[in-house]
């Protein structure tokens, strides 16, 4: 079922703001500081910065197959809400589901809000000509195409002779004299030919490309027992390497943590609390005692070193699933493994490797509920109840 989730705890109840903010209209790019294309830990990132403004966030996904249906970040006071690939978690489409509660800025008019309405008319005025839009008849719906951008309009059933052959006269104006008024707006990449609206429309919205040498979804390409190797930059990390080695290759760490004790892989994911330190010595640190983490979320990885060797032991890649304790922690780790993502799948190639151990991340600081952890030799899988895989854990025997 669809999961709501409040980002941050509520200082009013919805339906209560103050007045309709003003966000910058984009086609085809975005709307205010969201653009189509940024990673959902960016989205979040920005709506933390304006927490007087985005104060009252749902986010919404389908528990049992999270990469079923988007994941969608909803700000139900303004009227919005972002819709993101549940596999690239990338934002894919923007929605205003209720115009009179946004205000959109376009240039230097204003549209939408309570005081200005978004009819057809002063869409066509603001916006200029266009290419006939379509007609949906069973939806009594008529939208209206710009590159980037789309309008969808209500027809009311005693006009909908105004739409000839699906096609509708421009601009429109009803034998009263009224014209429609906007329902929702939608913005989506314009790099493409697509018409997105409503409806069946909605699935046609696609993030745009990333930039050539995008590290983002880079591939990680995984050698059981041997090493990483990471397909945009070519990275190999291999199990002994050195933080050295890791700075050389990688870059310096988001995150530097140092790991509480030692007694196995399951006690170690059960007890960490990824509890990070500042990093800000230019150098690696290997004066820890005890073993510790190099933590960099934006690769969606984790490399533990040996507190005595300095060699690395084991690698953690995180999924970033909603309905986890680390949602939003790390970005996506594209990694390739002969296996897919459900761990049903993953036993018809690896195998049955018995009992799984339970894995709390701490009952009072995680509202998801446990997990459960499955080891096999040189690799761990940690899988969330409705079967889809949270982190790898690899390391060598």
């Amino acid at each position: 079922m669809l999961q709501p989730q409040s980002h941050r705890p509520r200082r009013r109840c919805e339906g209560t703001a103050m007045g309709a903010i003003i966000l910058d209209l984009r086609p085809g790019v975005g709307i205010g500081p969201f653009s189509l294309g940024m990673p959902i830990c960016e989205a979040f990132a920005q709506i933390e910065q304006q927490p007087n403004i985005y104060d009252v966030v749902h986010v919404k996904y389908y528990d049992e197959e999270p990469l079923k249906l988007d994941i969608v970040i909803s700000f139900p006071d303004h009227g919005f809400h972002l819709r993101f690939d549940p596999w690239s978690q990338r934002l894919r489409l923007i929605e205003i589901f209720d115009v009179k509660r946004l205000q959109m800025r376009y240039a230097t008019s204003l549209i939408g809000g309570p005081s200005t309405l978004a009819t057809f008319v002063a869409v066509y005025a603001l916006f200029g000509p266009t290419f006939p839009g379509i007609y949906d008849k069973d939806k009594g719906v008529y939208t209206l195409f710009y590159p980037g951008l789309s309008f969808a309009f209500p027809i009311p059933s005693q006009y909908t002779d105004c739409c000839h052959d699906g096609e509708a006269e421009l601009p429109l104006e009803f034998p009263d004299g009224t014209t429609p008024v906007t329902c929702r707006v939608s913005i989506y990449d314009s790099s493409t030919d697509k018409k997105v609206g409503v409806g069946s429309l909605m699935d046609k919205a696609s993030a745009p490309p990333l930039p050539a040498g995008s590290l983002y979804m880079e591939e990680v390409h995984v050698k059981l027992g041997e090493e990483l190797c990471f397909s945009t930059g070519g990275q190999h990390i291999p199990f002994g390497a050195s933080p050295q080695d890791v700075w050389t290759e990688l870059g310096r760490p988001c995150g530097i943590h140092q790991k509480q004790t030692c007694a196995g892989w399951y006690t170690l994911i059960q007890v960490d609390q990824m509890v990070i330190h500042s990093a800000l010595d230019p150098r690696p640190r290997t004066t820890l005692c005890g073993d510790y983490f190099y933590n960099y979320f934006t690769r969606g990885l984790d490399i533990l070193f040996d507190g005595q060797t300095h060699k690395i032991k084991k690698f953690i890649l995180h999924t970033n699933y909603p309905g986890h304790a680390d949602f939003n922690s790390y970005i996506k780790c594209n990694f390739v493994i002969q296996a897919s993502t459900k761990w049903d799948q993953v036993k018809e190639i690896l195998g049955d490797c018995g009992r799984a151990a339970i894995q709390t991340q701490g009952s009072t600081s995680n509202p998801f509920g446990s997990t459960f952890v499955y080891g096999y030799h040189n690799i761990a899988f940690e899988v969330m109840k409705n079967g889809y895989i949270a982190t790898v854990t690899l390391f060598q025997s």
